[in-house]
């Protein structure tokens, strides 16, 4: 199995305006996906996000909205590079009145991990991703836009 990168494409009922304020705002974040989270979104800002006891830096290397917004995450100390984050990048796109957000992860391979690391990683961010966190992500913009 291939285990370069997690690859989604959803439809959202929202705007692009309000998706995009829903991936890259902690106050958003926070209903969705990690526990806590705080960052500058801008490109070279700087943040954590939470999960449980851990906290993860994460880096923003681009913000282009409504249409873009990506970072780097899960790195140790120092700065976040290629080899040692997840690189993470949401596409929005204005479609049948809402968004299609397009969404992409990678950085597993890069890592260096032995196959069986590897695997693991790869398979526990699509169970996050794919089967809890992005649904979450759908459903609350689909009501935050309902309510505007």
């Amino acid at each position: 199995m291939e285990y370069g990168s997690i690859e989604r494409e959803l439809h959202i009922d929202a705007a692009p305006e309000v998706v995009y304020e829903v991936i890259s705002s902690p106050e958003h974040l926070r209903e969705w996906w990690p526990d806590d989270a705080e960052l500058d979104p801008v490109p070279g800002g700087s943040g954590a996000i939470t999960f449980g006891g851990s906290v993860v830096p994460l880096t923003v290397v681009d913000a282009d909205p409504p249409r873009r917004f990506v970072f780097r995450w899960g790195h140790d100390e120092g700065p976040a590079t290629e080899a040692n984050s997840f690189l993470v990048v949401f596409e929005l796109v204005p479609s049948a009145g809402g968004t299609l957000l397009r969404f992409k992860e990678t950085g597993f391979r890069e890592r260096g991990w032995e196959a069986a690391v590897l695997e693991e990683a790869y398979l526990d961010h699509v169970r996050g991703w794919v089967d809890l966190f992005l649904p979450q992500l759908v459903t609350y913009a689909g009501t935050l836009d309902a309510r505007s």
